[in-house]
């Protein structure tokens, strides 16, 4: 993507469907058999095809229906599928591992190759594969695929995760669906894309209580129903935007968003300076000639501030007044964007796990490269305030989670254009 920098922000744009919310929610039709799982604001995504791709693989019609009110995505499931996942759909992202618990429950077996996904450090499913095997599963991996059997069905247990992990709140969340009696799941991930999972086993018949302490509870059922669910908007992108309007100096409005679900991230852009008014379902950016005042920042699992959001706060405050730092607790090499920042005249320096951001008078457009999804966005908020033209490589990494980022961009008014490997 090449990019001119230096031009302020201004018009309104709509928040897509979360990616994270919709991968684990298409993984819930697995549990079906002979049903239908209709989804609504399924975003247009590389994950999301590639996802579409795997269910497909394993015997799942899809029908796609996309127009300018809505992108529904309907599952029809036969009452057999394949219980092997193509090796070479599993590596292309780490979502993959979501369709571990429910062909595990459904089926009583599974062959899952090790998944991929973005280079940001190790991201280890074991959480997954102990919840499982407490279940009552036999778990082998031998040569990078993992074996999971279990004779009969999974049985419902009580099961205390070590680290508030997503994917193992959400797939043992889909595993104890189908098993039998009650299962209990604590310190799960409270994150927004949990509620959205819930809503989805709901809808399909699954009794689930999430009772807002941590924990939550799942009485499993012989045979789930057709179903229908909306995927929530993606807080993600819209935090993205948000600090795109606040670094041009721009008066953007950001439209079907939940607020709260961005809480962590408002209360720094307050902290900040920075100048912005919440409504119901949307968020007002308004300029000011003044600069961010630097903040300290902890990620955190949710509620906390999101790991996901921090590269691109992090080239908001490359332009700060003053020194920021931000220490990362969830994903160990989060920080491989810096040191294309500083390709571009930001003062970023790492030590272990803290970035310390001391703030620059301007940033120079150059050749930069994506080396994950975040860090792309991050790389593309940074060349929208640049002086001259950025050149953000690797754009791969971005379609995995910002549907059309680039015409979203020209309808504020950026200055952004597509090569010919984008």
């Amino acid at each position: 993507m090449k990019i001119n920098g230096g031009i302020p922000l201004h018009g309104t744009i709509k928040t897509q469907g979360a990616k994270n919310a919709a991968l684990p929610v298409m993984a819930v039709c697995l549990l079906l058999r002979g049903g239908t799982l209709t989804l609504d604001n399924v975003p247009e995504l590389y994950d999301v095809n590639t996802m579409i791709e795997l269910l497909k693989d394993l015997g799942v019609e899809i029908k796609i229906n996309r127009d300018e009110k809505n992108s529904q995505v309907i599952f029809k499931v036969p009452e057999d599928l394949k219980w092997e996942v193509s090796e070479t759909l599993a590596r292309k992202m780490r979502a993959s591992s979501l369709v571990l618990g429910p062909l595990l429950a459904n089926y009583g077996r599974v062959s899952l190759p090790l998944p991929g996904g973005c280079s940001i450090g190790a991201r280890p499913i074991d959480l997954h594969l102990k919840g499982l095997k407490q279940m009552g599963a036999e778990i082998e991996i031998a040569n990078g695929v993992v074996h999971a059997q279990v004779k009969g069905k999974l049985r419902g247990r009580r099961i205390y995760l070590d680290f508030p992990s997503v994917g193992a709140t959400e797939n043992l969340m889909m595993a104890a669906s189908l098993a039998t009696g009650e299962t209990i799941i604590e310190n799960i991930a409270r994150e927004p894309e949990i509620d959205n999972l819930a809503a989805a086993l709901r809808c399909v018949g699954v009794p689930v209580e999430l009772e807002g302490t941590g924990d939550v509870r799942i009485k499993g059922i012989e045979k789930t129903s057709s179903g229908r669910e909306r995927v929530i908007p993606d807080r993600i992108e819209a935090c993205t935007y948000i600090l795109a309007g606040i670094i041009t100096n721009g008066h953007i409005k950001i439209e079907d968003i939940v607020p709260s679900h961005i809480d962590a991230i408002l209360a720094k852009l307050e902290e900040s300076g920075a100048k912005f008014k919440v409504k119901k379902n949307m968020i007002e950016i308004f300029p000011t000639k003044k600069k961010l005042h630097p903040v300290s920042i902890k990620t955190m699992p949710y509620p906390g501030f999101p790991t996901d959001s921090q590269p691109q706060m992090a080239a908001a405050l490359a332009l700060a007044r003053g020194v920021s730092t931000i220490e990362e607790n969830v994903f160990q090499a989060r920080f491989l964007y810096a040191q294309e920042l500083n390709r571009m005249g930001a003062d970023i320096q790492i030590s272990r796990d803290v970035a310390i951001i001391r703030g620059v008078e301007k940033l120079q457009g150059t050749l930069v490269k994506a080396t994950d999804l975040r860090a792309g966005a991050a790389l593309i908020i940074a060349g929208l305030a640049a002086e001259g033209q950025t050149v953000v490589d690797d754009m791969v990494h971005v379609w995995r989670g910002y549907e059309a980022i680039d015409k979203k961009l020209k309808s504020l008014g950026a200055q952004v254009e597509l090569g010919v490997n984008s």
